[in-house]
């Protein structure tokens, strides 16, 4: 190799790391311009309330009704919507959203294969043995059944198509962007309010490039101490509130799109699920000072509209364990 061309190589890689800091940077310095108006939404599965041993249609009607918020994001869990093939069963969602409607709530309706909460996919046993390609048909199917019933209801403000539908976590399949855009496409073409879609992305480790360029808006999450199983520990983000807000100032010039956040943490993030975790492990990640933390952090990035994850385990806190100061924290929100 040339002296010359060993030079080059030198500058190349000086500049590329000048670069790299400057990017950097722009990440991680400065303070955000607070949002005028923020709004508090909350996050809700009929599935996970039922697996803390709730009732859930107490539970949903205490956030309504005792906890005052006007938001929810609702998750549509498909083994719940078509436990057998062709058989769909939407008693439930439908009272979900007969109960917002009441109330003159919003509802931002995640469908799709992959809805929040674990297992993250939820298959209808009948699914698990089909083809990838069967499957497919299948979701466009139900998706479609879904969109048809709740197209007319003023209650549904976004669509949520998918959930994280590029990062493949939890038991599900396969990851496909091409079908993902097959989906969008029969919901905007089956939705005469032509309603925004949101398409999500993980908050720490994706900048939302692909989720604003196939959504009207993007979703992201928000996490700020978590089991980090790769590692095997618990891990505080380092990341600033201003990392959240030049990102979205960069989905903002690309593509003029409002980033949104879909998770804002409110719960415990521990190495076994909820229901089969020590209070005292979820207390590693989650208390009342940790919560009051998270939402000050919130409000700090810029960003205004967020959906907090945790209704249902802050009711399992108040009427399982008797405690209620999360509970009581969160009202002051709404």
């Amino acid at each position: 190799m040339s002296l010359n061309f060993k030079k080059i190589l030198k500058r190349i890689f000086l500049i590329a790391l000048f670069l790299f800091l400057i990017f950097l940077g722009y990440l991680f310095i400065g303070s955000p311009p607070q949002a005028k108006e923020i709004t508090f939404g909350v996050n809700f599965s009929q599935k996970h309330a039922s697996l803390l041993g709730l009732n859930w249609q107490e539970n949903y009607l205490a956030l309504l009704d005792d906890l005052g918020t006007k938001k929810l994001k609702v998750a549509a869990h498909w083994d719940l919507i078509e436990p057998e093939e062709e058989n769909f069963n939407f008693e439930d969602l439908d009272w979900q959203i007969k109960e917002a409607e009441k109330r003159k709530a919003k509802i931002l309706l995640a469908i799709g294969m992959k809805t929040p909460r674990w297992p993250e996919c939820h298959f209808p046993k009948w699914v698990e043995n089909l083809k990838k390609e069967e499957q497919q048909e299948k979701i466009l199917k139900m998706l479609e059944k879904v969109v048809l019933r709740y197209k007319d209801s003023d209650t549904i403000e976004y669509w949520q198509v998918e959930n994280e539908p590029f990062f493949p976590f939890g038991v599900c399949p396969w990851v496909d962007k091409e079908f993902l855009q097959k989906e969008i496409n029969m919901v905007k073409s089956l939705d005469s309010q032509k309603r925004p879609i949101i398409i999500t992305d993980t908050g720490e480790f994706s900048f939302w490039i692909t989720a604003a360029k196939m959504g009207d808006k993007a979703g992201t999450t928000l996490y700020r101490k978590v089991w980090f199983r790769q590692i095997g520990f618990y891990l505080s983000y380092p990341f600033p509130p201003t990392y959240y807000w030049r990102k979205a100032q960069i989905i903002k010039k690309l593509f003029n799109k409002e980033v949104m956040v879909v998770e804002l943490q409110a719960e415990p993030w521990g190495p076994k699920l909820l229901y089969d975790s020590p209070l005292e492990e979820q207390r590693k990640t989650m208390n009342l000072e940790q919560f009051k933390r998270n939402i000050e952090f919130a409000k700090k990035t810029g960003l205004k509209e967020f959906y907090l994850w945790g209704g249902e385990w802050w009711y399992w806190m108040k009427k399982v364990h008797n405690k209620s100061e999360i509970w009581n924290e969160a009202k002051k929100l709404f």
